[in-house]
C-alpha cells in the first residue's frame, strides 16, 4: 500500500490528500470550512458563509467566456464516521491516512470521506487552476448532508445566481443521475421494565459482526444483512426455547447505513448454557450459508461477561423483540418508470438504550413517489405503536424528479460519448441527493450528477476507484469547456 502522490489528476488527489487531515463530521464542520475559506482567501477568490453555515465560492471567467451562463458545482462537506469496532479513531481529531490498495484507495478501519471529499477536491482543483477555461463558476459546499440535509434545507434564495447546477455526488462512473428518491426517518421509543436477575444464571454476550453495511439507498437492493434483524433471530428463538432473559441490545449506527453490527447480553441458567452455545453455532452456520454470496465475512459469536444485576422484564424483551422482528427492513417496491430501480424501501438502522428504562429504534424510508415514502414511513409507524412505542418523524425531504430534456444533460452525455467512446447511462437514483430541496429554492435550476466509482460508501469498505476518478475529471473540465 502507498500514498497518493503518484495519481493522476494530482491536483485532485492532492487536494483530496489535504482535505482527509480535516476533520468533518456531520454537525461538526467548523474546521473543514475554515480550511475552505482559508483556501478561497489564499487564490484571492470571493468566498461568503450563510446562515448555516454553507460555503460558496466564486470564481470568474476565463478570459473569452464571459458570456457563457454562470455553473453551480456543488458538494458537501461532511462525512459519514464509520469505524470497525477493533479500530481505535477519533473523528473529531484524527487525520484519515487514505491509501492506494490496487486499483482503489481507501482508508484503514474507517470510512474514507470520498463521499463527498472527492467532489471538494475537484472543486478546488478547478478554482485553483491557471489553464482550464470556463464560464463564471460558483462552488457551493453545503453542510450536514449526511445526517439531516440541513444546510440544503436552509438554502437561502439569492445566494447564488446560476441556472446550472453539477451535483458532484454521484458514486457511480458511466452514469448520470437526473433525479433521486425522497426520503423520511421514523423514530420510536420504547419503555423497557427492568427486575432483578435471577439467581444461577450465567451470562452471554452474543455478537453479530463483519457484515459489509453500505448505503441504504444505494446498497439497500444488494441482499446484504442487517445485523440488527440476524441478531433479533436468534434472540427470538432463544427465548422460546431455553428463556433466556435479555439485559441490552445495541445495534447499527447511522439512520443512511445499514446495520453491519450488533450485540445483546442475555442471561440463561447454568444447566442450559452448553445447549444455548450448540444452538447458537447451528444458527450462525445457517445464516452463513443463507448470506455466503453477499456477506462472506459474516460472524455471529459469543463470550463470557458479568452476569448484570437486572434483566428485562419477560413483558419488555417480548415487546422489544416482537417490535424489531416485524418491522419492514430492505426493499418494499421496484419502479415501474426506471428499469431496475428501487422504488421504495425502508431501512432498520439503529437500536440504541437511550438510558437504563428507553430503547430508541431509528429507521429511514425513502421512495421516488412522495405518497409511497409516507405509506412506508406509516407501515413503520404501525408496527411501533402496536408495540406501544412512541414515535415521531422528521421532516423529510423531497425527491428530485427527473426531467430528461436537460440542456445540461445533453451537454454532459455528448461528453462522455466524445471523451469515452460510448453512452453513459441517464437515470435516477435510490439515494438520496440535495438536488430536490435546492429546485424548491431555485425552481429554474437545470441539474446533473456525476461522480467517480466509489463502493461501500458510508461504511469502513469504502473505497473509490483509481482510474474513475480521472474520467470523472476529464469529463468535468470537458463539460465546463462546451457549455455555451
Amino acid at each position: 500500500m502507498k500514498k497518493l502522490e503518484n495519481l493522476h489528476p494530482q491536483p485532485v488527489w492532492n487536494y483530496f490528500e489535504a482535505i482527509c487531515q480535516v476533520p468533518r463530521p456531520s454537525k461538526k464542520e467548523e474546521k473543514i470550512r475554515a480550511f475552505l475559506l482559508d483556501f478561497a482567501q489564499k487564490q484571492g477568490l470571493e468566498a461568503q458563509t450563510d446562515t448555516i453555515g454553507n460555503v460558496l465560492i466564486r470564481k470568474p471567467a476565463t478570459p473569452g467566456k464571459e458570456q457563457v451562463p454562470t455553473v453551480i458545482l456543488q458538494a458537501h462537506m461532511d462525512m459519514v464516521c464509520e469505524k470497525n469496532s477493533d479500530t481505535i479513531f477519533n473523528f473529531d481529531t484524527d487525520a484519515i491516512v487514505p491509501v492506494v490498495d490496487g486499483e482503489w484507495v481507501k482508508a484503514q478501519g474507517t470510512t474514507l470521506g470520498a463521499d463527498d471529499g472527492i467532489g471538494i477536491a475537484a472543486q478546488m482543483a478547478l478554482l485553483s487552476s491557471t489553464t482550464i477555461s470556463h464560464g463564471p463558476l460558483e462552488c457551493l459546499i453545503t453542510v450536514d448532508e449526511e445526517t439531516g440535509l440541513s444546510g440544503a434545507f436552509a438554502l437561502e434564495p439569492g445566494f447564488l445566481t446560476g441556472k446550472i447546477l453539477i451535483n458532484l455526488d454521484s458514486e457511480d462512473d458511466g452514469e448520470l443521475f437526473i433525479g433521486c428518491a425522497g426520503g423520511i426517518d421514523t423514530l420510536g421509543t420504547l419503555s423497557i421494565e427492568k427486575e432483578k436477575t435471577p439467581g444461577k444464571s450465567f451470562a452471554l454476550k452474543i455478537l453479530v459482526k463483519g457484515l459489509r453495511g453500505g448505503h441504504s439507498g444505494d446498497d439497500i437492493h444488494k441482499g446484504r444483512g442487517n445485523a440488527i434483524k440476524i441478531l433479533t433471530r436468534f434472540l427470538w428463538q432463544a427465548i422460546r426455547k431455553y428463556g433466556v432473559r435479555l439485559t441490552d441490545f445495541e445495534g447499527g449506527n447511522l439512520r443512511n447505513a445499514i446495520a453491519r453490527e450488533a450485540s445483546a447480553t442475555v442471561i440463561v441458567p447454568h444447566v442450559q448454557k452448553e445447549q444455548l452455545v450448540a444452538e447458537l453455532n447451528m444458527f450462525s452456520a445457517d445464516v452463513e450459508f443463507e448470506f455466503e454470496r453477499t456477506e462472506p465475512n459474516l460472524v455471529v459469536d459469543h463470550n463470557s461477561t458479568i452476569v448484570p444485576e437486572q434483566v428485562f422484564t419477560q413483558a419488555s424483551q417480548e415487546n422489544l423483540l416482537s417490535l424489531l422482528y416485524a418491522c419492514p427492513h430492505g426493499v418494499l417496491e421496484m419502479s415501474t418508470r426506471m428499469k431496475d430501480m428501487v422504488e421504495t424501501s425502508t431501512n432498520l438502522a439503529s437500536v440504541k438504550l437511550v438510558d437504563s428504562n428507553q430503547v430508541l429504534i431509528t429507521t429511514s424510508q425513502r421512495s421516488e413517489i412522495e405518497s409511497r415514502k409516507y405509506y412506508a414511513s406509516e407501515m413503520v409507524r404501525s408496527v411501533f405503536e402496536l408495540a406501544g412505542a412512541q414515535v415521531k418523524n422528521s421532516d423529510g425531504y423531497p425527491g428530485w424528479t427527473p426531467n430528461p430534456s436537460s440542456k445540461i444533460l445533453k451537454v454532459a452525455v455528448d461528453s462522455y460519448v466524445k471523451l469515452f467512446g460510448e453512452k453513459p447511462v441517464v437515470r435516477s437514483i435510490h439515494a438520496g441527493l440535495e438536488c430536490g430541496l435546492f429546485l424548491e429554492k431555485y425552481p429554474e435550476l437545470d441539474m446533473v450528477s456525476i461522480g467517480p466509482t466509489i463502493l461501500g460508501a458510508h461504511s469502513p469498505d469504502e473505497r473509490i476507484n483509481i482510474h474513475t476518478v480521472t474520467k470523472f475529471w476529464d469529463h468535468l473540465v470537458d463539460i465546463l469547456e462546451n457549455i455555451s
